[in-house]
């Protein structure tokens, strides 16, 4: 097998399709399937989820970002500062409207679809990691990383595409609360099993 070593490799399940998208496009398409053409309908959600995804304010700084670093210029002080701040209070404030929308949610009624993206991202997308991983050549610390991190409850950025394009709302949140309270145990096998490959 092949070693990755100690290069700056980081892979995140951010990378991967996060089950909560999926499961948001899905509905999605439900809801505006008006086309009898299934091929056209199909190119036609995907087509806007594409764009929606790119204009979205969570990877347009990502990729301005990428771009602004290539030219080799440097932001003054006072705007970088000012910018970090800014990018510091992100988490915060989404684990904040997570806590506010739970407050007025039942996730009793979403609890059979959160246990099913619960499932899939605490479990089946670590395994999927390990494997693709393993299949790269990975070992070590770089795999433990992708392993664990794709371990991780699902996230607020989830939660926040399901808000800005209001669709499966209530299941997403449900999802986000009993995947976070699930990963207590599963983060914690996954790193006492990944400690040992």
């Amino acid at each position: 097998m092949r070693s990755i070593g100690s290069s700056a490799v980081r892979v995140s399940s951010a990378t991967l399709p996060p089950p909560g998208w999926l499961c948001c496009l899905a509905q999605w398409y439900e809801q505006t399937a008006k086309t009898p053409d299934l091929t056209r309908r199909v190119l036609r959600v995907a087509g806007k989820a594409l764009r929606k995804a790119l204009l979205h304010p969570v990877p347009l700084p990502i990729l301005a970002g990428l771009l602004f670093a290539q030219t080799g210029l440097e932001i003054a002080e006072w705007p970088d500062q000012v910018m970090r701040w800014l990018g510091s209070a992100f988490g915060p404030l989404a684990l904040l409207l997570v806590g506010i929308t739970l407050a007025g949610s039942a996730i009793g009624a979403q609890l059979r679809g959160a246990l099913v993206l619960t499932s899939i991202k605490n479990l089946l997308l670590p395994m999927l990691a390990w494997l693709l991983g393993w299949a790269m050549g990975m070992a070590g610390l770089p795999l433990a990383v992708m392993v664990v991190t794709a371990a991780l409850p699902i996230g607020a950025s989830v939660f926040m595409f399901s808000q800005r394009y209001g669709v499966a709302e209530e299941l997403v949140t449900a999802s986000v609360a009993v995947s976070t309270a699930f990963s207590i145990a599963s983060v914690s096998v996954v790193m006492l099993l990944v400690g040992r490959l």
